[in-house]
């Protein structure tokens, strides 16, 4: 587990722009079951977090269309809530940082470490953009 003084600062990056933090898996639960689109960024200590996953998810938010929900779970800070969002993951394995689109509790998009690390912010803005046309 990874201090408070370390983390708030990283969780406070997604609330500041409307994410909802989810701390318990009853939450979890709840948050991705309601209709419509629920974005979940699962957020971490690392570096691709900071430097484009987190930029990158804000700078997707524009005049067109979004996700109705936006949530995320910290990776090593919030353990059970963030193993219970990766239940709704599968088949995909446990990444971090990364980022899912689920639609009427359902996973329609996930995006996997690997496909954050060595892409810009912008990129990654574009790619959920291109995302929420389909699905939002």
């Amino acid at each position: 587990m990874y201090p408070e003084e370390l983390t708030m600062p990283m969780i406070e990056d997604l609330t500041s722009v409307g994410f909802h933090e989810l701390k318990t898996p009853a939450q979890v639960d709840a948050a991705f079951k309601q209709a419509g689109t629920t974005m979940c960024v699962v957020n971490s200590v690392c570096g691709c977090a900071a430097g484009t996953c987190r930029p990158g998810v804000k700078a997707s938010f524009g005049a067109g269309k979004r996700p109705d929900h936006l949530v995320t779970v910290f990776a090593g800070v919030d353990t059970e809530a963030t193993a219970q969002a990766r239940n709704y993951f599968l088949p995909y394995p446990p990444s971090s940082p990364s980022i899912a689109i689920l639609k009427d509790g359902k996973l329609v998009h996930f995006v996997e470490r690997h496909h954050i690390e060595g892409r810009s912010a912008e990129m990654i803005a574009e790619h959920l953009r291109t995302v929420y046309e389909e699905f939002c």
